[in-house]
């Protein structure tokens, strides 16, 4: 199912970034374009970052960004950003992030079926470590298929 919400056309890799407010604005970038979320979503995800900290960085080097579905979803999706180099969350156990993936779903219950899917990928400690490390695209699609 994650292949349906995290097609290719919003997977990017990037070698470097300057911040992670860039960071999550540019992996947002291909659900705002296609009409997935508003641009409130994006503003809400920075908000509560500055409000609550990075409580969005789950492990090392992976971070989950979202908001609520009545901050801007309009359809459920995931996108992925792929940093080669890293960058600071601010998140003291979990830095550098390498991998952005930004979720919006419509209602708790799908929040909860997109989390529970991405949990089988992130449990598998192989799968997390080629998500981490993959080289391009074609690599982090081979991960999620």
């Amino acid at each position: 199912m994650i292949r349906d919400w995290l097609t290719p056309d919003k997977i990017k890799v990037i070698n470097s970034i300057d911040s992670w407010e860039n960071a999550v604005r540019l992996a947002a970038e291909p659900l705002l374009m296609q009409g997935y979320i508003a641009g409130s979503y994006i503003e809400a995800i920075l908000q509560s970052h500055k409000e609550l900290g990075p409580y969005y960085v789950l492990a090392p080097g992976l971070a989950m960004p979202h908001a609520r579905p009545e901050q801007g979803v309009l359809r459920n999706g995931l996108s992925l950003l792929h940093i080669k180099e890293g960058v600071s969350f601010g998140s003291t156990e979990n830095d550098p992030v390498y991998v952005v993936i930004i979720l919006c779903a419509r209602s708790g219950n799908e929040h909860i079926t997109m989390i529970g899917e991405l949990a089988e990928i992130f449990s598998d400690q192989q799968k997390l470590h080629r998500l981490l490390n993959a080289d391009d695209s074609k690599a982090i699609q081979a991960v999620i298929d």
